[in-house]
């Protein structure tokens, strides 16, 4: 196990990154968000969603800072007495949650896709494209409010987590197209090499050849496109929350608490929205950092 991990250290990607301050400055910013959303339970100072514990008589209080740790309200609170800092590291959670599922949704459906219409070709390739071509059409953002204000209007009263599904959906019904296309012009130059060929002759199925030789050999820019899309997706839950369509309003997503600050920004309450401005910021940036040196580690030709 040792030598297995020296030898991962000593490659050209691990090089790569060790040579690369930005990607590890924005790998260990990234890894401490994960860190405090995976852990919000015990990294909180409060828990934003015990309603007994909120008191509307410490709403919109500023930030105090001290030293000796006695301040209450590290970052102040919102209108709703909620310990900003604390619905922060929840919302980070959230939003974390809803990118990383949405992504994960949209490989799934775009690898697949994407390696069926690039390996059969013919019709089954015109028509996938045809669909790809129609969904492109669409701004994701509109297809996201128009799915998210369908859900919501189709089921009013339903739990937190068909609300939470229904998101995941809207965000992943476009964002599978980007894969499909990848995919498929990796698998259109696979298909022709001689190794595709060689297991042909030698009587394997197709869709073993599809699974086990082509598929690895197109995942490298999939993997790039889906760092970055994370961000994309984490981005566009906010926009949804902000927008009032996104996850519940009793749900502290960062979006969600973006807006509620946005309407006493001009009264002075500043932290409400700043915070979480800057947490979102802070999460999209150390993704997109790492998508780019993920994207240049990967490419043989910038090596």
């Amino acid at each position: 196990m040792k030598k297995k991990l020296a030898g991962w250290w000593d490659g050209d990607v691990a090089h790569s990154f060790r040579s690369s301050p930005v990607a590890m400055i924005a790998a260990a910013i990234a890894l401490a968000c994960v860190f405090c959303a995976v852990f919000a339970g015990w990294v909180s100072p409060h828990d934003p969603f015990d309603l007994a514990t909120l008191e509307l008589g410490d709403a919109r209080l500023p930030p105090a800072w001290s030293v000796d740790g006695s301040a209450k309200y590290l970052l102040g609170t919102d209108d709703q007495g909620r310990d900003i800092l604390s619905a922060v590291i929840f919302g980070a959670r959230i939003s974390l949650v809803v990118g990383l599922v949405s992504v994960l949704l949209s490989v799934l459906v775009g690898v697949v896709f994407g390696l069926v219409a690039g390996f059969w070709g013919g019709w089954v390739d015109a028509f996938l494209m045809r669909v790809c071509d129609v969904m492109l059409s669409f701004p994701p953002i509109l297809v996201a409010l128009l799915m998210a204000g369908v859900g919501r209007a189709l089921f009013p009263n339903a739990p937190t987590s068909v609300a939470f599904g229904v998101l995941i959906i809207a965000i992943s019904l476009t964002g599978w197209v980007q894969y499909a296309r990848t995919v498929r012009g990796s698998t259109l130059v696979e298909r022709g090499k001689e190794y595709v060929q060689a297991a042909r002759v030698t009587g394997v199925s197709p869709w073993r050849i599809m699974m086990r030789h082509v598929l690895p050999n197109v995942m490298g820019p999939v993997m790039v496109l889906a760092t970055i899309q994370v961000a994309t997706a984490i981005i566009t839950e906010a926009t949804l929350s902000f927008l009032g369509v996104g996850v519940p309003p009793t749900s502290p997503s960062l979006g969600t608490l973006i807006r509620v600050g946005n309407e006493f920004l001009f009264s002075g309450e500043w932290w409400i929205t700043v915070f979480p401005g800057v947490m979102l910021v802070l999460i999209a940036l150390s993704v997109n950092l790492l998508g780019d040196w993920l994207r240049d580690a990967l490419n043989p030709r910038l090596r």
